[in-house]
């Protein structure tokens, strides 16, 4: 290994993920942080730590040339990007080789022809990959888009060229509505990546969203690490994510990372990188997107497969040749990834920041937890509320839903609310059993899999109303216990800990 140490261009589980892999490897580790991480565990965790600044991303993690300077002053020699914040911005890898740097990811060239959406599809049509069926023009009018939705048959969906996560993404049912959609998208294209542009696709109902995990070095090798089903989605974000897919056989499953391979080839692919299918019940499959860097549900594959693919990245950027080939490589059991958030299910998902007063996370014979959260650290408003991401392995299926459920009910995160019962409703729900669930299943069926509230019953609404009567004189409530002490020291409402009994 010619490299000795990182800068780790991120925060949280991510940040301490590529720490542990870098002691593995003999590589020391720097991590970078804001003033509201001043005391995350990823900066405990690394071998030294290096303040951006102010808490704000643009002044922190998003911050390149602060990044550029936090490397040459630490001494290092490379820079991993993890997921998220400039992981995909090929204007900061470049600029981290331009400063003599070795760049943990795919070149910028790759990142650039992958970024477009518009490029990529056209790349992938030129490579034999299947796209979906749709319309795209750097040009075109509002004409030219209204007879393509015509002609490709609605519905229809617009998408934005740059950039995901749902955003200037739009479903148009019926002719009437697609003006004001397309403007409704390049109007949010343009305020969340700086590029208003859109294209069509043909709208798939019931569909599923498989990706395919692929691995390149740089003496021309590519591999894919088989796939991850992803379906189980709300608002274009994943929630669970799971190893095999249930929905593919040995020949589809063939067929789809030979797809991948082809596609990663396509652009001179080189380091670990994603590229995501849509499935429609008929079981054809298109190509969505690649995404040029690391994914968050990679231990799936990691569980999988046995391999860790954080240091086969760090393997391939120095240089080395792949230590497998494809034939090598094979699933075993099943594993199954929940994203444990700090979210308030029945208040639209909205983040639920607050004090983690205790966080155990759960133990025991196949399960991983990955987390850059310890009890007493706080839940801000500046970054993702990922409290972990919980992940199972089993034998099959059956036992690793089983697996997860017991993990999911043994975890304790008090002092914020989360989506667990929302994941455990999830789990237990009969279609995800099946293997059934599409990518519309969750928005559907909501109200089924939100934690549902039960009635009081007669005897505790008799008892509050008793210690009510008996406690008249007693102090101002909301008190708390020391203020008392002459008084209401029995009452558990004068605490104010944040105490609740056990969820549901």
């Amino acid at each position: 290994m010619n490299l000795h140490k990182c800068l780790i261009a991120n925060r949280g589980e991510i940040a301490v993920r590529i720490i542990r892999a870098c002691r593995e490897l003999g590589i020391a580790s720097v991590a970078v942080y804001s003033e509201a991480d001043a005391n995350a565990r990823h900066v405990q965790l690394a071998d030294e730590a290096y303040l951006l600044g102010a808490a704000s991303p643009a002044e922190s993690y998003l911050n390149a040339q602060k990044l550029i300077e936090a490397a040459k002053a630490t001494g290092c020699d490379c820079v991993h990007p993890g997921y998220g914040f400039v992981s995909e911005n090929a204007d900061f890898a470049a600029a981290v080789v331009a400063a003599g740097l070795t760049w943990v990811g795919p070149s910028a060239d790759a990142m650039r022809a992958m970024g477009s959406k518009t490029a990529a599809r056209a790349l992938m049509q030129q490579a034999g990959v299947p796209v979906v069926p749709g319309f795209q023009s750097e040009n075109a009018d509002d004409a030219a888009f209204i007879k393509a939705a015509a002609d490709i048959g609605y519905p229809v969906l617009v998408k934005a060229s740059g950039g995901g996560g749902g955003k200037g993404m739009r479903i148009v049912t019926q002719p009437d509505d697609l003006i004001d959609s397309l403007t409704s998208a390049r109007r949010e294209a343009g305020n969340a990546f700086g590029d208003s542009r859109v294209f069509l696709e043909r709208y798939i109902e019931a569909a599923h969203h498989v990706e395919i995990q692929v691995l390149a070095d740089s003496h021309g090798n590519t591999v894919h690490l088989f796939e991850r089903e992803c379906s189980s989605q709300r608002r274009h974000q994943k929630i669970i994510e799971e190893s095999p897919s249930p929905l593919l056989d040995d020949a589809m499953r063939n067929k789809m990372g030979a797809a991948a391979v082809a596609a990663a080839q396509a652009v001179g692919y080189v380091n670990a990188g994603t590229v995501e299918f849509i499935v429609t019940a008929q079981s054809d499959f298109y190509f969505l997107e690649m995404n040029t860097r690391l994914q968050v549900e990679h231990p799936v594959t990691e569980m999988v497969t046995g391999l860790d693919i954080v240091k086969l990245q760090f393997q391939v950027a120095a240089g080395e040749t792949l230590p497998f080939k494809q034939a090598d490589l094979s699933q075993r059991g099943h594993a199954i990834e929940c994203r444990l958030y700090a979210e308030d299910p029945a208040n639209n998902f909205l983040p639920a920041v607050g004090t983690l007063v205790r966080f155990i996370p759960p133990d025991g014979p196949g399960i991983r937890v990955d987390s850059g959260v310890q009890s007493g650290d706080a839940i801000g408003i500046h970054y993702d509320p990922m409290i972990a991401k919980i992940i199972v392995h089993d034998v099959d299926r059956t036992a690793a839903i089983q697996r997860m459920q017991n993990a999911l009910a043994q975890t304790v995160a008090l002092g914020t609310i989360t989506n667990r019962t929302f994941l455990m409703a999830l789990l237990a729900h009969p279609t995800f059993a099946a293997g059934e669930v599409d990518t519309h299943f969750v928005d559907a069926h909501l109200d089924e899999l939100l934690p549902q509230a039960d009635p009081l019953p007669d005897i505790a609404l008799i008892a509050a109303a008793l210690g009510d009567f008996l406690r008249v004189d007693a102090p101002v409530r909301g008190a708390t216990l020391a203020a008392n002490s002459e008084g209401d020291v029995y009452s558990p409402w004068s605490v104010a800990d944040g105490f609740r009994l056990g969820g549901r």
